[in-house]
């Protein structure tokens, strides 16, 4: 009986079916990565959703570099359909096309050093399963040599095992969801992992207009410090401050972050906490 009753349990715990490196790459991209951000096109209505994924709106026009979103479908011409899946980790992972050619750091890529090995194969699963819309994307025009380096502990696949753990689960998160490209710019661009993580400040203009970077510190009015665990959770699931007001774009996450399990916000808000406060 003792017997009967452990077994139980235990299925109850254990999910009916296991998740597929194809669902778990629909859930990275879908909801965390935010890659519809920069490569699917965008009408007065939002994203253009039958062309998904065939080249973002945006232009990127930096003194290094003007480029625009890939068009990353499986068409073979405009696309990444004649890419293999080792050419798609090596964009993700180090930034350089299968010629060689590297990205602009426009493409966070950076950021995804971090993927675990298995996430890694998922989100390059389900890229590959894009359908091919045929668009041309302007090639990229280089002005000038670039660099991105990553911040302090995301230059290599994070453990699978360290998942279990909330704050490093949380860390992971905000990595991949590429939060500190824009949280830890400085007002004149350029971005300082060290003294200016989670400071904001930087301003941002595109078809959204222009908006100011906010402080996500722990700093009890120049940042988030006095939010509640609940007023973080819901400006990431529903895009709105803790006066009510609506983010803008690219912070006007919700459409993904809304999709995240429970247990990925809450670790995602406890990382979120320690970040040291700054004014």
């Amino acid at each position: 009986m003792i017997r009967l009753i452990v077994a139980a349990v235990v299925l109850s715990i254990v999910p009916a079916f296991a998740e597929t490196p194809l669902e778990r790459g629909s859930y990275l991209v879908n909801a965390v990565m935010a890659c519809d951000g920069c490569h699917t096109p965008r009408g007065p209505g939002g994203f253009v959703m039958d062309k998904r994924f065939s080249g973002g709106s945006m232009v990127f026009d930096a003194p290094a570099f003007t480029v625009k979103g890939a068009n990353i479908t499986a068409d073979r011409d405009t696309g990444i359909g004649s890419w293999t899946a080792d050419d798609v980790k090596r964009a993700l992972t180090e930034g350089v096309r299968p010629n060689g050619i590297p990205l602009a750091p426009a493409m966070p890529f950076p950021f995804y050093k971090i993927l675990t090995p298995g996430d890694l194969d998922a989100v390059v699963a389900y890229v590959r399963s894009i359908a091919a819309v045929r668009n041309e994307v302007p090639a990229p025009i280089y002005k000038a040599a670039t660099r991105a380096e990553p911040m302090s502990g995301t230059a290599k696949p994070m453990a699978q095992a360290d998942l279990a753990d909330k704050l490093k689960r949380g860390f992971y998160l905000a990595t991949i969801a590429h939060c500190m490209e824009c949280h830890a710019r400085r007002p004149d661009g350029t971005q300082d992992y060290v003294n200016w993580l989670g400071k904001g400040g930087h301003e941002m203009t595109g078809p959204f207009g222009a908006v100011k970077v906010a402080n996500i510190t722990s700093h009890p009015t120049a940042g988030i410090g006095a939010w509640s665990d609940a007023e973080i959770k819901r400006a990431l699931k529903e895009g709105v401050g803790r006066d009510g007001h609506t983010f803008k774009l690219p912070m006007a996450r919700a459409v993904y972050f809304s999709r995240m399990t429970d247990d990925d916000l809450d670790a995602l808000v406890a990382w979120v906490r320690t970040i040291p406060p700054l004014e």
